[in-house]
């Protein structure tokens, strides 16, 4: 026997698939990079400027952002953050392809001016946190682990959302927590970006796209692959299972 629906989530998810609230959603969606890149880059800043702050800790500070973003909007946006995680939700067949320009266009946005503002405040040093290969770590070798760490992640999106959403306790421990994990050992070598827009953001800010290709095409291909493995882990999936998800069964 299974419980009747909660009215509360019915209305989420009724609104989550309203179009008129989809100003609210893609402002949600630039807010939520902006704050996750600036915390990215920021971090990254101080613990190469100063030795204030702990690299680990610089590594681990996305991934509780991560978490405190998928808490605070998940429920309006779906907190994707990510344009890697939205061609993931849309590929997986849970979210229209028709709001996917929005949200991308969103979260770049909210990158770009992050990184104006961390230059802003500490002025055009460290590369303003951007995403760069270790000296001497191959390129390829690069690409690789970003491919990697990014189909993992959306493995772990698509397996603790619900729906198009990444909400609830389950989803925020879960994928800030791998965010943070990720960071803290691959992080050192390839900076660990996962995320198209965060790596995009200062390299649009300081004119250099020497390795922006790396963290666009590493985390875009990381993400069809993680929907691939999502395919073969649990299947295709269903409207009955997406409804259900959202709370809508």
């Amino acid at each position: 026997m299974t419980n009747p629906p909660d009215p509360v989530t019915q209305k989420a998810s009724r609104d989550f698939l309203d179009p008129k609230h989809e100003g609210r959603r893609l402002f949600a969606e630039l807010w939520g990079t902006f704050l996750l890149t600036l915390v990215a880059c920021g971090a990254a800043v101080v613990s190469r400027t100063t030795t204030e702050l702990n690299p680990a800790i610089a590594a681990a500070a996305p991934g509780l952002l991560v978490m405190a973003a998928i808490y605070f909007m998940g429920s309006v946006s779906g907190a994707h953050i990510n344009p890697a995680v939205t061609l993931a939700f849309a590929t997986r067949g849970n979210f229209p392809w028709r709001r996917v320009p929005g949200y991308l266009i969103a979260q770049i946005v909210g990158a770009a001016a992050a990184a104006c503002f961390v230059r802003m405040v500490f002025g055009p040093v460290a590369d303003l946190g951007a995403t760069l290969p270790r000296a001497g770590f191959a390129t390829l070798s690069c690409l690789a682990l970003e491919i990697v760490l990014t189909a993992g992640l959306v493995n772990t999106i698509l397996g603790t959302a619900s729906g198009a959403r990444n909400v609830g306790p389950n989803a925020a421990i879960a994928v800030g927590g791998y965010v943070a994990l990720a960071g803290l050992w691959a992080g050192p070598m390839s900076g660990a970006s996962m995320n198209p827009a965060r790596s995009l953001g200062p390299d649009l800010v300081r004119g250099d796209f020497h390795t922006t290709w790396i963290y666009v095409l590493g985390p875009l291909a990381g993400a069809m692959i993680g929907v691939a493995f999502e395919w073969i882990l649990k299947g295709p999936p269903t409207a009955e299972g997406t409804r259900a998800a959202q709370g809508e069964g």
